[in-house]
């Protein structure tokens, strides 16, 4: 099985976006040592909390710093942006950094609706053209427009000698069906989907083989350790969706001290069951139980607590239980 970060770049209470970076940053460092085979980085937009909303930048930062781990966007929000301009980002980053660079492709919107005005006016027009501009990146970065195509006579330059391998990530069926469609690997969102995951993904993998299953994961020395960290995103997701808090992580402390109601409660135990939590021996079992429901080879790994030394601990204790003799 391989193993590989996903990473949104919280900000924790009482912490800066500096410091939440300078953590990904240490993470993706982290990474590269222990063996994770790739390292993403999510784009959002004006979301109190999230601390990146240009990954390319953050990539070029992190590629700098490390040697060998894959690094990539997870994802880019397609729709924002012009295809030729995605590619040309890319490739950059693919030419400072051979053979290292992933570009996952998403179509959300990553902020609010103003947000997404300010970013790329009408959305959903652009969601709408998402399949047409799935097609244009494709197209630039295999430099494969027929010969009487406006754009045949343009290159995202500099051109690499390794493509940026793009993905395309999703939690629904819709998005594996146009994954497949296009013949581009597929990311799954095992953590953020209410759905039938493993036959969304099994849908896809009858006809392709290259998946990815992102899910949340939280690990300690002992299970009521682990228990206690994940307290802090419980906290966290019930506060967003109350529209009640700064929108940085809680800490435990005050999760502990937080009077959950019984919906709340409910939630929580919603979350909890899409949650893997535990010591080492506990997350590799319950990460081998997935591996057998989705028959995939790789999960990629979201982790958040608000100690940042915790979310480190939690990647090095599952590195040291899976991925050690690697």
């Amino acid at each position: 099985m391989r193993l590989s970060i996903l990473d949104q770049a919280p900000i924790s209470n009482g912490k800066t976006a500096n410091e939440a970076l300078a953590a990904s940053i240490k993470l993706a460092q982290t990474g590269d040592d222990l063996g994770y085979t790739r390292y993403w980085i999510a784009e959002h937009h004006d979301l109190p909390g999230l601390a990146c909303p240009a990954p390319d930048l953050m990539l070029g930062m992190i590629g700098a710093q490390t040697s060998r781990i894959r690094i990539g966007a997870g994802a880019v929000l397609l729709p924002h942006y012009k295809p030729f301009n995605v590619a040309e980002r890319y490739n950059m980053l693919a030419t400072l950094f051979p053979n290292r660079i992933d570009l996952g492709i998403g179509r959300a919107p990553g902020g609010s609706a103003e947000a997404s005005i300010a970013l790329s006016g009408d959305f959903l027009k652009q969601v709408n053209q998402f399949s047409d501009s799935i097609d244009e990146v494709l197209g630039f970065l295999h430099n494969s427009f027929p010969k009487d195509h406006m754009y045949s006579k343009i290159k995202p330059s500099p051109v690499p000698t390794y493509s940026p391998e793009p993905w395309l990530l999703g939690t629904s069926e819709k998005s594996a069906i146009l994954a497949a469609e296009k013949g581009l690997p597929y990311v799954y969102g095992h953590f953020m989907s209410d759905a039938d995951g493993p036959s969304i993904v099994k849908q896809y993998t009858n006809k392709h083989s290259e998946t990815i299953v992102t899910v949340s994961v939280i690990c300690a020395e002992t299970t009521d350790k682990a228990n206690e960290l994940a307290l802090s995103s419980q906290l966290w997701s019930v506060q967003r969706a109350k529209g009640e808090s700064s929108g940085r992580i809680p800490s435990v402390e005050e999760a502990k001290t937080y009077s959950f109601s019984d919906k709340e409660k409910e939630t929580i135990r919603k979350l909890e069951r899409k949650m893997i939590i535990g010591n080492p021996k506990e997350v590799k079992e319950q990460l081998e139980q997935l591996q057998l429901l989705y028959q995939v080879d790789e999960f990629m790994l979201v982790t958040i607590t608000h100690s940042y030394e915790a979310r480190q601990k939690s990647y090095e204790l599952i590195a040291k239980e899976m991925l050690a003799d690697n």
